[in-house]
């Protein structure tokens, strides 16, 4: 008999509904005290599943260079075919699929998995 390998990322978390975020927008969630930005790119085709959830990124909500938890206004868009986040303060972009900033290879956020069930998004954080 085996065991499947215990994994951190057992943990998913109901955050909303897909249309509660707006195309290419980005809302705060709180799960437990980890602030994330869950950002939607395009409409996603409408196609649900799979398809739908490549459109949604979650990173880390706090902006390093400016100190504070405002990822998520930012202006989303893409860099050379590359989904991305700009924070709204002072612009460095994000990579939405890593969190690797664009503008300072030294600079990463933290990305979650995303996944669609049911019109509903979840995120999966580390427990």
């Amino acid at each position: 008999m085996s065991a499947p390998a215990p994994s951190v990322w057992q943990d998913w978390f109901d955050v909303c509904a897909v249309d509660d975020v707006t195309p290419d927008t980005g809302v705060a969630v709180l799960i437990g005290d980890v602030q994330i930005a869950l950002v939607r790119v395009g409409d996603g085709g409408g196609g649900g599943g799979e398809e739908e959830a490549e459109r949604f990124f979650a990173v880390g909500n706090y902006d390093p260079f400016s100190r504070a938890f405002v990822i998520a206004r930012g202006i989303v868009g893409d860099r050379a075919g590359t989904p991305k986040i700009a924070s709204p303060i002072f612009k460095q972009s994000f990579d939405l699929r890593t969190g690797q900033c664009l503008d300072d290879p030294n600079v990463r956020l933290p990305s979650y998995p995303v996944r669609i069930r049911d019109g509903r998004v979840a995120i999966s954080v580390p427990s």
